[in-house]
C-alpha cells in the first residue's frame, strides 16, 4: 500500500496491483476505482500535484464504467488529469464532460518521413531549418498558412482534412494515414459560437505557442522491424514530426461549453467535487450540441495539422529536393462514441482521452488496409532535446485501447522559467547538434526537458503495462518553436 498526501485533501491510498498498474480502491463518492499504469518514479508524489485526487474525482462521473484511467504520463489539468481516459454508458445516463477532452480539442500528432536520410540532409539542415522557422506561422498571435472567409472556413469545420486535401493542399494517401480518413462525422459549424469562429478565422495552418512544436528528427533505433516497414520508417531516415491543434477556435469552444453545462448540472441532479468536471447526459440537447461542436473542432485541428505538412513538404522539396509522406496523425484529445465490451456485454461508451492517445490494435476495422497487420501508430513526443518514439497499439490493450501521448509535464511552466535560462537553453542544444528557431527565449524556457518526466521511462511503462509496444525512437535535428 502506498499513501500520496496531497493539497487540501486527504490522503490517497494506493495498491500496486501488477507491473507497471496501481490502483485507487473505491472508496467515497467514487463510482468505480482508479488505474494508474506507471512505474514507482512516474506515480505523482508531490504535494503539489493534484493528478491522483483528479483521478479520484473523475471515477464520480455519472454512467463511468470500468476505472477512471491514467496514463503514464499523467499530470494536473483542468478537471480531468492530463493523460486521463474514462468512458461512459450512454444508454445509463453517461455523461460528456468538456474538461475530460480539454481546451485544445483535438490536439494531436502527426508524423511525416521524409526521402533523404540523416548523412543527406547534414549539409542542407541549417538552410531547412531557416526555411521551416520562415514559413511556419507560430505564436498566440493570428497568422497562418491558409487564409480564408467564413463560408470556407464551415466547410474546414464539416470536411476536415479532406476540404484541405479537396482543395488541392496534400494527397488522396493523407487521408488513409489520417485518424478517422481526416474528418470526425457529425460536426455542426451552427454549434460553434461566433467568437469561437472569429478567432479561427487568422490561425488555419498555424502552430500556436506553448508545448506545440514542428520538429525535424531522425530515426535512431527500430524495434519491430515489420511495423516499421509497414509505417515506412528505418534506421537513419529523416521525419517531420507536428504537435498542434484547433487553437483559438477550440479553446472557445471549451470555454463555452464548460459554462454552458455548468449552469445546467442541477437541472439534471448532478454534483460533482470538482466544478471543473462539469458535464451532462450524452443524449441531453447540450451534451448533442457539444459532441457536434468539438467535432468541428477535430476538423478544424486536422485541417491545420495538414496545412502544416504542405509547409514541410514545400520547404523539403525546395531545399533538400526530396518528398514527403505522411505515417499517421492522431489526436489526444477527443472525446469519442466507440463499442466496447463491458462485463460481457457490448456497450456505447463515451471515451474521453485527454492527453492519452488511441492505440487500436492489429485487425481492428478502423486502421488502414496497409496496416491493419501491425496496429495503429500510437505517436509519443518527448520535448526539446530529448527523444520521441513511434508505438503500435496491441491486443489486449488496456483502458478502451488508450496509451500515453507525451512525456508529461513534472513542472509548470512558471516553475521552469524560474529554473532555465532560454538563452542558456537553446545554446546547450544547439552545442549539441540540434537547431532551433523560437518565437521568444521565455517559451523556449517553459518547454525545458528539465520540466518534463523522462521520456524513455514513460515509454517503458506504457510497454511495460501492455498498453502499446516500442516501435522506433528518434532523436531531433532542430525544433521550430512558437
Amino acid at each position: 500500500m502506498i499513501t500520496v498526501q496531497t493539497a487540501e485533501t486527504a490522503p490517497i491510498e494506493i495498491v500496486e496491483d501488477g507491473p507497471f498498474r496501481f490502483r485507487i480502491p473505491q472508496h467515497g463518492q467514487m463510482r468505480v476505482p482508479g488505474v494508474v499504469y506507471a512505474s514507482h518514479e512516474l506515480l505523482p508524489r508531490t504535494f503539489d500535484d493534484q493528478a491522483l485526487q483528479q483521478v479520484v474525482n473523475v471515477a464520480t462521473l455519472p454512467g463511468i464504467v470500468t476505472a477512471s484511467y491514467a496514463m503514464p504520463d499523467v499530470h494536473w489539468g483542468y478537471g480531468f488529469p492530463i493523460g486521463g481516459v474514462a468512458a461512459t454508458d450512454v444508454a445509463t445516463g453517461g455523461v460528456v464532460s468538456p474538461g475530460g477532452v480539454g481546451f485544445d480539442i483535438s490536439c494531436g500528432v502527426r508524423l511525416l518521413a521524409a526521402g533523404c536520410d540523416r548523412a543527406a540532409l547534414a549539409s542542407h539542415l541549417p538552410a531547412l531549418m531557416d526555411v521551416l522557422g520562415h514559413r511556419t506561422p507560430r505564436g498566440t498571435a493570428h497568422g497562418a498558412v491558409w487564409h480564408v472567409g467564413r463560408s470556407e472556413l464551415r466547410q474546414i469545420l464539416e470536411g476536415g482534412a479532406q476540404h484541405a486535401v479537396d482543395r488541392g493542399h496534400g494527397v488522396r494517401r493523407d487521408l488513409e494515414r489520417c485518424e478517422d480518413e481526416g474528418v470526425l462525422a457529425g460536426a455542426e459549424p451552427d454549434r460553434v459560437s461566433e467568437q469561437a469562429l472569429e478567432r479561427g478565422l487568422g490561425q488555419v495552418g498555424s502552430l500556436g505557442s506553448g508545448n506545440h512544436f514542428l520538429e525535424v528528427q531522425a530515426v535512431e533505433t527500430v524495434y519491430l522491424e515489420d511495423a516499421a516497414r509497414a509505417m515506412g520508417l528505418s534506421v537513419g531516415q529523416v521525419c517531420v514530426m507536428i504537435h498542434c491543434g484547433s487553437r483559438g477556435l477550440g479553446h472557445q469552444i471549451c470555454t463555452d461549453y464548460v459554462r454552458t453545462m455548468d449552469q445546467a448540472m442541477s437541472r439534471h441532479g448532478i454534483t460533482l467535487p470538482d466544478r471543473q468536471l462539469a458535464c451532462l447526459p450524452v443524449d441531453s440537447p447540450e451534451g448533442r450540441s457539444y459532441l457536434s461542436a468539438m467535432a468541428a473542432a477535430a476538423n478544424y485541428a486536422r485541417a491545420n495539422r495538414q496545412l502544416l505538412s504542405e509547409v514541410v513538404r514545400d520547404s523539403f522539396e525546395a531545399v533538400v529536393g526530396c518528398g514527403v509522406d505522411l505515417v499517421y496523425d492522431i489526436s489526444h484529445n477527443m472525446a469519442k462514441m466507440e463499442t466496447h465490451r463491458v462485463e460481457g456485454a457490448e456497450l456505447l461508451l463515451c471515451v474521453h482521452r485527454k492527453g492519452a492517445t488511441r492505440a487500436l490494435p492489429p485487425g481492428h476495422p478502423d486502421l488502414p488496409p496497409d496496416l491493419a497487420e501491425v496496429g495503429q501508430p500510437v505517436l509519443v513526443p518527448g520535448t526539446m532535446g530529448t527523444a520521441s518514439y513511434v508505438m503500435v497499439g496491441t491486443v489486449g490493450g488496456g483502458a478502451f485501447h488508450s496509451t500515453c501521448h507525451g512525456a508529461g509535464r513534472v513542472r509548470s511552466r512558471h516553475a521552469a522559467m524560474r529554473e532555465v535560462n532560454g538563452r542558456e537553453l537553446r545554446d546547450d542544444l544547439e552545442s549539441h547538434g540540434i537547431a532551433v528557431r523560437g518565437t521568444t527565449l521565455r517559451g523556449l524556457a517553459e518547454e525545458a526537458p528539465v520540466a518534463y518526466k523522462d521520456i524513455d521511462a514513460v515509454a517503458r511503462a506504457s510497454e511495460g503495462a501492455g498498453l502499446c509496444r516500442k516501435v522506433a525512437r528518434l532523436v531531433p535535428l532542430g525544433v521550430v518553436k512558437g
